[in-house]
């Protein structure tokens, strides 16, 4: 299509799109794993809640099999074919330090930082701007809110 025809397109028959017709993908519903301590009896279980420790949004505490503990945000893991050769990658809490630990040195995982992004999906940020507007409220705005 020449830019000619585009503009004679436009100017015809202009585009209106109604909003709640358009087609949108539906979002990602994460768990509400704050808190969780899930049991690790075999490889698999393992594997599944590291799997959702990295797509968590807060702080996970490590228990390793000597005993220590690492808290911090789980950011990398790489996943092979034993537990052996699995590692979680975390940036701890207290230091700036990329630690890469070992599956087969993971005794205990728990969910203990607050998910950050709970409750702040676009759908809630919309409905609390809705509501402020029903609400007459003026000067409204989408602000984010703070983290901490």
């Amino acid at each position: 299509m020449s830019g000619t025809e585009h503009v004679n397109r436009t100017a015809l028959a202009p585009m209106t799109a109604d909003v709640d017709k358009l087609e949108v993908v539906p979002g990602f519903a994460h768990e509400a794993i704050e808190g969780w301590v899930p049991t690790l009896a075999s490889d698999e279980d393992l594997r599944s809640a590291l799997e959702k420790a990295f797509d968590y949004r807060g702080d996970i505490t490590i228990t390793r099999r000597d005993g220590s503990k690492v808290e911090g945000y789980i950011f990398d893991r790489r996943t092979g074919t034993t537990l052996q050769g699995s590692a979680v990658r975390i940036l701890p809490k207290d230091s700036n330090a990329k630690l890469a630990i070992p599956y087969s040195d993971i005794a205990a995982l728990a969910f203990t930082g607050r998910d950050t992004a709970a409750g702040k999906s676009w759908e809630a940020w919309m409905k609390k701007y809705w509501e402020k507007k029903a609400a007459g409220e003026t000067g409204i705005a989408l602000e984010p809110e703070a983290l901490e």
